[in-house]
């Protein structure tokens, strides 16, 4: 009697597929919205500056020093 009581404790029913359609179509033509629009009385639009920022790399225009170099050591 105990071991059939075990049985069906565990026993538990499996669980149901659940199937969704591939596609929902749903219809707005029939229904009609009414209301207010409501928008703030006022705006400020500010532009945005780019932030200052110190570079740490400095960019060189002039690399003399480096080409009058490479020559001696072509030699």
């Amino acid at each position: 009697m105990i071991l059939f009581l075990l049985c069906t404790a565990f026993a538990s029913e499996p669980e149901p597929k659940i199937l969704y359609k591939k596609q929902t179509e749903i219809d707005f033509e029939g229904l009609e919205i009414e209301g207010e629009l409501l928008k703030p009385h006022g705006s400020i639009i500010r532009e945005r500056k780019p932030a200052p920022f110190n570079p740490l790399i400095e960019l060189r225009t002039d690399f003399q020093k480096e080409i009058t170099e490479s020559a001696y050591n072509i030699k």
